[in-house]
Parts: structure tokens; C-alpha cells; sequence
């Protein structure tokens, strides 16, 4: 039996956006990075990092750090137009790549004894051979909750987003040795004061910025008022679901929880 040639994907980043064909359609999604100009980037041959394979497909990482690329037959774009444009299955894809490329680049020397590391040619991993130890790509656990209290969401503003008026739902880091669902209450209480009740599973999103795991919950409106802590959050209030302000697009989770949210809301109005 003749072995089938696998197709290669090379996830090329130079000055941390990714490189795609010049006219590439991005809604084509990560098939259009299938033998990416691979003589152009024949130089970096050794520098080629395998990420993973199945029957069909093999995916590289060339990692080009700081160094710009001009050449007419690609261009660069930018990881929040890759969430924005290419189907979602693949920007999970890039996301792999982008945080496999985060990781090797802060991983060369070891947090234990500050010995140079190498990278395990079987799993994704950097060893020191100094004294033994083994890191793995980091994930940070982050919930984001959309919050319901009749016919009205939570909405809050951070000082980034003052100047152009955009409002999102809340999202906080999970601490150690805490449960997702108490990251949501701990989150909601210290930011803008309040308790929620009834969480709700939704959905997660990989969100490589640089390495986040966004963790997405439903949640009704339980007691207390407003009161933002200043620091994060700079003001907060409930807007009528059918009269929002700037928010989220439908591609993030946060503007799926916000859409969902409003389905809910609607079907509740109905009944």
C-alpha cells in the first residue's frame, strides 16, 4: 500500500502577526497556509517547530520573532483578524501555534535553576537537564459571565475603553485552588458589588492573548447595588436588552453570552 503524502501547514509569525498569501481569502480558512511559500523561508529550515499531525494534514510553527518580512507574494495580519475572519475550527488552530510560539520563546531557560532548556522532541515541553525540570505551555483559566436581571444586562467599562465608549460583561482570572463558578462570584462581587444566582455553563473560546482559555457563564441577578471597584472597572449599569451600547462582536464569546443572553430574555418575554 502506497503511504499518502500528509499536506504541510506551515503557521509562519513575523513581529508576532501571522503571515499569509498576498491575496489569500481568509474565510478559506487555515488550508490556505499549506506550503506557504516555503522558499522564501528556506533559511529557517532548523527552526521549524512540529506541532501535530493526523491522516491527512501535518502542522509547523516558524517562529520569526522580531524580524519583518517583505516579499510580495505574502502579507501580515494581525491574530484579532484571524478571530474575526477565518472559521472558527481554525483560528483554534492558529491560537495553538501563536501560544506554541509565546511559550518557546519565554521557556530557553529554566525557572528552577536558570540553566538553558531543551525542547522534548515527543510532546510540547522544555527540559532542563541541570535539574530535571519540565514546563508546559501555559494556559490562564478566565471566566466571563453575562448577567440578567429582568429585561436588562450587566454591562461594564474598563479605563481602555472609556475614550471609545465600549461596554462588555465581566471576565476575571480564575485564583488557585478556586472552582470556575466561585472565580464567577468572586469576580462579580469585587468588581461592581453585587451577587448572582442560577450560573450557567455556556461555552468556552481559546483566546491567545497571549494565552487565556476564556470560560463562558450564563447568570441571573441575585441582591446588592452597583459599586465598581475604580481599578479595574470604572463604571457599570443595566441597559435594556434592546438598547445596548458599543459591545462585543458576535465573534467573541463575550458577544455570544450578550446575544444569548437576549434570546433568553425574548423567550422569557414571550411565555
Amino acid at each position: 500500500m502506497t503511504a499518502t503524502t500528509k499536506t504541510k501547514r506551515y503557521f509562519i509569525f513575523s513581529n508576532d502577526r501571522l503571515l499569509v498569501p498576498a491575496e489569500a481569502d481568509l474565510r478559506a480558512g487555515v488550508e490556505l497556509l499549506s506550503d506557504l511559500a516555503q522558499e522564501i523561508f528556506s533559511e529557517y529550515t532548523d527552526q521549524t517547530v512540529y506541532i501535530h499531525a493526523n491522516e491527512h494534514v501535518e502542522h509547523h510553527l516558524v517562529d520569526m520573532q522580531k524580524e519583518k518580512v517583505e516579499h510580495d507574494s505574502v502579507r501580515s495580519i494581525s491574530l484579532r483578524e484571524v478571530v474575526m475572519l477565518m472559521p472558527k475550527e481554525d483560528f483554534q488552530h492558529v491560537a495553538q501555534a501563536w501560544q506554541y510560539a509565546v511559550f518557546l520563546r519565554t521557556h530557553q531557560f529554566c525557572g528552577r535553576c536558570g540553566s538553558r532548556m531543551d525542547r522534548v522532541s515527543w510532546e510540547m515541553a522544555m527540559h532542563c537537564h541541570s535539574c530535571q525540570h519540565r514546563s508546559y505551555p501555559r494556559v490562564s483559566p478566565c471566566i466571563i459571565v453575562a448577567i440578567r436581571r429582568e429585561n436588562k444586562i450587566l454591562l461594564a467599562q474598563g479605563e481602555r475603553q472609556k475614550e471609545s465608549g465600549f461596554f462588555s460583561i465581566l471576565a476575571g482570572f480564575v485564583e488557585s485552588g478556586e472552582t470556575l463558578e466561585q472565580a464567577v462570584h468572586r469576580e462579580v462581587f469585587e468588581e461592581v458589588g453585587i451577587k448572582v444566582k442560577k450560573l450557567e455553563y455556556f461555552s468556552s473560546q481559546p483566546w491567545p492573548f497571549p494565552h487565556s482559555l476564556m470560560v463562558g457563564y450564563l447568570a441571573e441577578y441575585d441582591n446588592g447595588d452597583i459599586v465598581v471597584d475604580g481599578k479595574e472597572i470604572i463604571q457599570a449599569d443595566w441597559f435594556d436588552i434592546d438598547n445596548l451600547p458599543v459591545v462585543p462582536p458576535k465573534f467573541s464569546i463575550a458577544g455570544r453570552l450578550i446575544e444569548e443572553t437576549q434570546k433568553i430574555m425574548a423567550k422569557n418575554s414571550v411565555q
